[in-house]
């Protein structure tokens, strides 16, 4: 496991490049970001990606439950059993 600081560290850079990344549309940015702390840091690389990807998944997943949600109060949504 990670020393807490870099785990820190990936947290913050990981929602600071989310936040670049939505302003400017560059969806695959965090893959540059992580190219470059690799060259420096491939603990500090790792626990980026792995933040960025937890972040990505959740936000994934909660804009499909978002849109379950929709579907079900508009009548279009599976019915349950």
């Amino acid at each position: 496991m990670a020393d807490p600081y870099v785990i820190e560290l990936a947290n913050k850079l990981a929602d600071e490049c989310l936040t670049v990344q939505r302003e400017t549309g560059e969806d695959r940015l965090f893959m540059e970001v992580g190219d470059v702390l690799g060259t420096s840091s491939q603990t500090l690389e790792e626990a980026f990606l792995t933040a960025i990807r937890t972040r990505m998944a959740n936000d994934k997943a909660r804009g499909f439950l978002a849109e379950h949600l929709k579907k079900h109060r508009a009548g279009d949504g599976p019915k349950p059993e």
